[in-house]
């Protein structure tokens, strides 16, 4: 019985389900993600990149190289919490930590009001 148990778990570990193949593709996008972030000065926190999913804001490298910089160029001016933004994004970073706190589109910047920042450099 269990010689018969265990051959019919090996025939269904090998068949994949397109559910389980799209989890397995988003998580090895993650781990991609991860890695790549962590090769750069600067990561995003898990919260802002659903925000910047959400938002239709685009990650890529430009804009990781942008805020690299920015980064960098705050920590000589011993700046913490930044916002770093343009016409089209914005960003909140922790300086110290080189992470992305939160990011916004031009809708959610519209009549806020940022607090607990030190510093605001334009990209």
């Amino acid at each position: 019985m269990i010689d018969r148990i265990s051959s019919v778990q090996g025939v269904g570990a090998s068949v994949r389900r397109p559910a389980a193949a799209d989890a397995a593709q988003q998580s090895f996008r993650t781990q991609l993600l991860a890695r790549q972030q962590e090769s750069q000065s600067i990561a995003f926190s898990k919260h802002a990149r659903q925000r910047a999913e959400q938002r239709g804001i685009q990650v890529d490298d430009e804009l990781m190289d942008q805020l690299s910089d920015t980064v960098e160029k705050a920590q000589a001016k011993g700046a913490t919490n930044i916002l770093a933004f343009d016409t089209t994004r914005a960003f909140i970073i922790n300086v110290p930590n080189g992470r992305v706190i939160t990011a916004m589109s031009p809708e959610e910047m519209k009549e806020n009001i940022f607090t607990n920042i030190d510093g605001a450099v334009i990209l």
